[in-house]
């Protein structure tokens, strides 16, 4: 290395040593979709983000208070947006559920987010307590989400009374085949999915399920 280089490259690290919670946890994702959960170790992250391990303990205890933080990042506060969405949303409660599908692909479903399903189920067995956490703030608030648009059309008449929740994991089942094509068999397989032709055919047959007669 010739001493410019080597003058930039510690003006590099200089930027990056007060590196921000956002940019740890953003290199944390890329590696834990990358490598999974156990693989993952903490100074690999560190020198993802441009730190020392040493800063990164500033702001995360150890790797599972880590991962935790980058579910929470990745996927809770975009459950809470979908959450809102519902809220304000004016329209058929089967434009809802397409906007909801749209949204999903949108911000979850095409990024590098959707690999993190996958992780859990891959490593749920030999950490329970990240799977128990995932339950917890993903799985049982995304349900409950999805089941709130169909209560929705209920309590307006436009879908039949159903069991809300029941046709939520069935609303849900498509949109986790998704994401585990994506970052498994896909790079192995000639048979394309395209996704939002099977979200858009998806929604359209459980809308017609639903409407009453």
């Amino acid at each position: 290395m010739t001493a410019r280089e080597q003058v930039r490259s510690e003006r590099r690290w200089a930027r990056r040593k007060d590196a921000r919670p956002d940019e740890i946890t953003s290199a944390a994702l890329d590696l834990f979709v990358e490598r999974g959960y156990a693989a993952t170790r903490l100074e690999d992250v560190a020198a993802r983000a441009g730190i020392s391990k040493g800063t990164l303990y500033l702001y995360f205890d150890n790797k599972e208070e880590l991962f935790k933080a980058v579910v929470r990042e990745a996927l809770v506060a975009r459950l809470v947006e979908f959450r809102d969405q519902i809220g304000k949303f004016q329209g058929s409660s089967a434009d809802l559920l397409h906007l909801v599908c749209k949204n999903w692909w949108e911000r979850i479903g095409s990024t590098r987010i959707s690999g993190i399903p996958k992780l859990i189920l891959s490593e749920a067995r030999n950490f329970p307590e990240i799977a128990r956490f995932y339950v917890d703030e993903v799985v049982r608030p995304g349900r409950e989400t999805l089941a709130a648009v169909i209560r929705r059309g209920i309590e307006r008449g436009e879908f039949r009374a159903v069991d809300a929740d029941a046709t939520a994991h069935l609303l849900a089942a498509p949109l986790l085949l998704i994401s585990l094509w994506r970052n498994s068999l896909e790079c192995c397989s000639d048979e394309k999915i395209d996704p939002v032709a099977l979200m858009q055919a998806h929604v359209d047959m459980l809308s017609r399920g639903l409407a009453r007669t």
